[in-house]
């Protein structure tokens, strides 16, 4: 579907892509990772038509830089910084719907399963979203429309809890259907989401590995604790996980997914001095 055939690119004297040999199918969820100059952005632009240099890049059969908007059609993008528009988010959606000659209900379907109030965003200017709001906003537009190839940079960097096991969920829905591409500096943050991981170090790739797919088997836990006190700092931080007190609110139940264990755990660390104890029990998984 994608090939890069020995691509390079220089400014001026500097290489930033070494001949590029690279190959991208439909069920191939890349995590590509590498410390920052590694390349990853170069080799991002070239997909989107942005930068050209030698050799060839193929999205079947066309090329970004010759055939960006045929391209671009077939990709949903989440950059990893959010543009600085300044039009009402209603019209942004608007816009993405004409660009992608899609309907809107789907993007807006994306947009409230993440947890965005339309109508509270709809005539809000984009820039003055809060962080969280721009990045589920993005992805909708991303995943609201057909797409062969999501382009994504730290697409869950600003997602709460409930938030990113949707986003996970959208995601495993559309494993079979697309080929994705996640940039990331740290692989712990991109793992649960990847099958395939590529790491580029001087503008070369150095490892091409696929790993266990672990999306496909995304587990849920049930999880319930107890405090030896309540405390209102907990109380908050537990409660961005949808976490609910119980009796007199020394008490917690909640879900947690098997991919956020970890990131769970590492809360509950800074708490360690008050939790009595805590359960986990894995849920039967759906068919």
């Amino acid at each position: 579907m994608i090939h890069f055939d020995t691509v390079s690119k220089y400014f001026r004297n500097h290489q930033v892509l070494v001949d590029i040999e690279l190959q991208l199918s439909v069920g191939d969820r890349i995590a590509l990772v590498g410390s920052n100059g590694a390349g990853k952005t170069t080799l991002i632009r070239f997909l989107l038509g942005q930068y050209r240099g030698e050799g060839t890049v193929s999205v079947h059969g066309m090329q970004p830089h010759l055939q960006r908007r045929a391209v671009l059609s077939r990709f949903g993008f989440v950059p990893q910084l959010p543009p600085p528009l300044k039009m009402p988010t209603g019209h942004l959606l608007q816009y993405a719907s004409r660009l992608y000659r899609c309907a809107m209900t789907p993007i807006e379907d994306v947009a409230v399963s993440l947890g965005i109030n339309l109508g509270q965003v709809r005539g809000k200017p984009f820039d003055k979203l809060s962080g969280g709001q721009k990045q589920k906003i993005l992805i909708a537009i991303a995943l609201g429309h057909t797409s062969d190839l999501l382009i994504m940079d730290e697409p869950a960097a600003n997602l709460d809890p409930t938030a990113r096991a949707i986003f996970f969920q959208l995601l495993e829905e559309r494993r079979d259907r697309c080929a994705m591409l996640i940039s990331s500096h740290r692989l712990d943050e991109v793992a649960p989401l990847v099958n395939r991981v590529i790491e580029m170090d001087r503008g070369r790739i150095v490892l091409d590995d696929h790993v266990e797919d672990t999306l496909s088997q995304q587990s849920r836990w049930q999880c319930r604790l107890q405090l030896l006190h309540t405390d209102d700092a907990f109380a908050s931080a537990i409660t961005a996980w949808s976490f609910r007190a119980e009796g007199d609110g020394r008490t917690w139940k909640g879900v947690v997914t098997g991919a956020d264990r970890l990131r769970f755990f590492g809360l509950l660390s800074r708490y360690s001095a008050l939790l009595q104890w805590c359960n986990l029990q894995e849920l039967e998984k759906q068919p």
